[in-house]
């Protein structure tokens, strides 16, 4: 009796260990390239934090990890605002990724563009690197993607082909490209002016023929993408919205590499996001504003607003504010607002 107890104990085993040594060999078996995708190249300070993660995950795992980066989102055929979906369907294996083209999808990413609750870049780290950045990436990993850093695009600042913009009046009419997301179309319209979705594959082409007069986006970009030469002659500097950075794997490629490999691509993108920050404010922290200087240097008019032409912006997009903070979670924006309020 006790041999047949026995026998049929092992072979239950065996057939057990038959299962899963499959399964437990499938999620050792590490892909021989990764796809990250991008909107930006390596020109610009977010293709540049893409390629510093790939590096630094490269040279630290001894190449056990290899990553190629597709600027132009090229796996999604440049449509933007689907990254976050593909990101989760296992077409994108990583990305570093704008709140801005992710908030169709993650509704609470809206708090970064929200017009004008950020009034300087130590309240987006009060927020990012605080409680609520906590509470963002934990809505990230349950809408089914793992978050490891932040980075920054910037500052979104507004250019246009036609007049000096200093107040809500001067953008009446103007067709301005806007990125994809309801919110960027609301405070365009409250403004007045006329809010055009396209890609940024489709922009630059819109600027230089003159179909679209304007664009909003941060002087880093503004600067690396030579928009002076597509007509874009006068920048105002508003600072009405920040565009930071994700960094995220899928969730099924995070699982398939072992806990320590983990722990290498998260600290690599900590390190890579750092950096990267600081590449996307060089220029623009500095006392003098060396980047807005080269801007000047080719022929560009660049508006900077006093305190009473800024109020204006922001009570001409209060509505706005107040109907998006409900959208997005009244506790969210709330919780930023003080973190915001206490910054030092």
């Amino acid at each position: 009796m006790k041999l047949r107890t026995f026998l049929t104990t092992a072979l239950a085993a065996a057939a057990a260990l038959a299962f899963t040594a499959p399964a437990a060999i499938a999620q050792t078996a590490y892909k021989s390239e990764y796809r990250m995708s991008l909107v930006l190249g390596t020109a610009f300070p977010w293709g540049k934090g893409g390629e510093l993660w790939a590096n630094k995950v490269r040279e630290r795992t001894n190449g056990r990890i290899n990553i190629k980066l597709y600027p132009g989102v090229s796996l999604i055929q440049g449509d933007q605002t689907r990254e976050f979906s593909a990101l989760r369907q296992g077409v994108i294996d990583m990305a570093v990724g704008s709140t801005i083209n992710w908030s169709p999808q993650v509704k609470q990413l809206n708090l970064f563009s929200l017009p004008f609750l950020f009034p300087d870049y130590a309240a987006v780290d009060a927020v990012t690197q605080g409680d609520v950045g906590k509470q963002i990436f934990a809505t990230l990993d349950k809408a089914g993607v793992v978050p490891l850093a932040w980075g920054e695009n910037g500052y979104r600042e507004i250019s246009n082909s036609k007049v000096a913009i200093k107040s809500p009046a001067d953008l009446k009419g103007l067709k301005i490209r806007v990125v994809g997301s309801p919110l960027f179309l609301d405070t365009f319209t409250a403004l007045g002016a006329n809010p055009t979705q396209m890609s940024w594959a489709d922009a630059q082409p819109a600027f230089a023929s003159g179909a679209v007069d304007g664009q909003e986006n941060p002087i880093a970009v503004y600067q690396a993408a030579k928009l002076h030469t597509v007509a874009q002659k006068h920048i105002t500097m508003w600072g009405y919205v920040n565009d930071p950075l994700v960094f995220v794997v899928n969730k099924d490629i995070w699982n398939s590499w072992t806990p320590a490999d983990r722990e290498i691509v998260k600290q690599a993108a900590l390190d890579a996001g750092k950096e990267e920050i600081a590449i996307a404010r060089k220029g623009m922290v500095e006392a003098d504003k060396p980047l807005l200087k080269e801007i000047a240097a080719n022929g560009v008019t660049v508006t900077q607003l006093s305190a009473a032409e800024r109020e204006a912006f922001v009570k001409a997009t209060r509505p706005v504010y107040d109907k998006w903070k409900n959208q997005i979670g009244a506790d969210l924006v709330t919780a930023a607002e003080k973190a915001i309020a206490a910054r030092k």
